[in-house]
C-alpha cells in the first residue's frame, strides 16, 4: 500500500497537514513526534538488555 507512494504523494499529505496544524505548529508537533520514537527506542534497548539470555539448544536461561 505505501509502495506506491510517490514524491507528489508526499507533498500532498504534507500540505494537509499544514492546512490542518497550521505553520506555528508544526515545529511542536514534529518536536513531540522525535520525544516519542527516543522514548520508545530507550524502552526498546531496556527491555533487550533485561531479557534473559537463552542459549541456542536448550532454551533455558543461563
Amino acid at each position: 500500500m505505501l509502495a506506491n507512494l510517490s514524491g507528489w504523494h508526499l507533498v500532498a499529505i504534507f500540505a494537509v497537514v499544514l492546512l490542518v496544524f497550521g505553520a506555528t505548529r508544526l515545529p511542536a508537533l514534529a518536536r513531540g513526534i522525535g520525544q516519542s520514537v527516543r522514548i520508545l527506542r530507550s524502552e526498546v534497548a531496556d527491555g533487550k538488555a533485561d531479557a534473559p539470555d537463552v542459549e541456542a539448544g536448550d532454551g533455558a536461561p543461563r
